[in-house]
């Protein structure tokens, strides 16, 4: 791929490339293999997940390649230039109408997106569930085994290019209507219940412990999660504003689908 990506970066560099078929086709292959899964906004490599902007600014540069045409499916008409994901049922993938996966987003064979909204460059694993209104935002990156439940959204990292997409682990459970925002990372098997917001700048807090230990950005795995408030002052006075908690750990030594339901009945959580 280190010639797409000369290519693809280069005509970043100098939108004028951009009349050069050599790197006009470099852009539509790296969004090819996007759509195929044969990139990825991001990756992990190790222990740390690593960013390849490069894929980023194809996506960023096809928007400009690409011209507005009307697509007709059954009674429903799309006017934009990004066509829908196609070929499904070979790809194992379950859609449930009228849900939506852009072109260049990837989706495992297993996986089953009811009526939600997979944005481009995103990456759904194996057996997860994207249960019905959830979003994921662009270049979001969702492991294996997820349940993202109803009405939970990803927001989407397009730009900078650099910036690091949300991530959601192997086996997290997100709970009803929380919100992932800001390049956030949720580690594998971690627990969010109903109502979590997390943005680059809430503090995520752990109470397990005599003293709190406050994080920001990033879920540590197998926590289990539910939303809190703080005080802050202000020249107005005190006012609360919203954190996360951390109240606890998940049970390692359950079934994991068990473990699940677990978590959220013995915190009193609602999923």
């Amino acid at each position: 791929m280190s010639d797409l990506e000369n290519l693809v970066h280069a005509a970043w560099t100098d939108r004028t490339l951009l009349k050069s078929a050599p790197h006009a086709e470099a852009v539509r292959a790296a969004v090819d293999a996007l759509d195929r899964g044969e990139l990825r906004a991001a990756e992990k490599i190790g222990n740390a997940w690593c960013t390849n902007g490069w894929v980023k600014e194809a996506i960023l540069l096809y928007f400009q390649l690409a011209g507005m045409e009307t697509h007709s499916i059954g009674p429903f008409e799309f006017h934009d230039k990004i066509p829908l994901k196609r070929n499904l049922a070979a790809a194992g993938v379950r859609l449930v109408p009228p849900g939506t996966i852009r072109y260049s987003a990837f989706v495992e064979r297993g996986a089953v997106v009811m009526p939600a909204y997979v944005n481009v460059g995103a990456h759904v694993g194996a057996g997860t569930m994207v249960d019905t209104w959830a979003t994921v935002g662009s270049c979001a990156q969702v492991g294996k085994n997820v349940h993202l439940s109803g009405g939970v959204g990803l927001g989407g990292v397009l730009e900078p290019p650099s910036a690091q997409p949300v991530i959601i682990e192997d086996g997290a459970f997100i709970g009803s209507r929380c919100i992932v925002v800001e390049s956030c990372i949720v580690e594998e098997q971690a627990v969010l219940g109903a109502g979590v917001v997390l943005t680059a700048s809430t503090p995520i807090i752990d109470v397990t412990s005599a003293e709190e230990r406050v994080l920001k950005g990033r879920v540590p795995a197998r926590s289990v999660v539910i939303p809190g408030m703080r005080t802050k002052k202000f020249p107005a006075g005190e006012y609360q504003t919203p954190c996360a908690l951390i109240i606890g750990q998940r049970n390692a030594s359950t079934d994991l689908k068990t473990s699940l339901n677990e978590a959220l009945r013995d915190y009193g959580i609602a999923g």
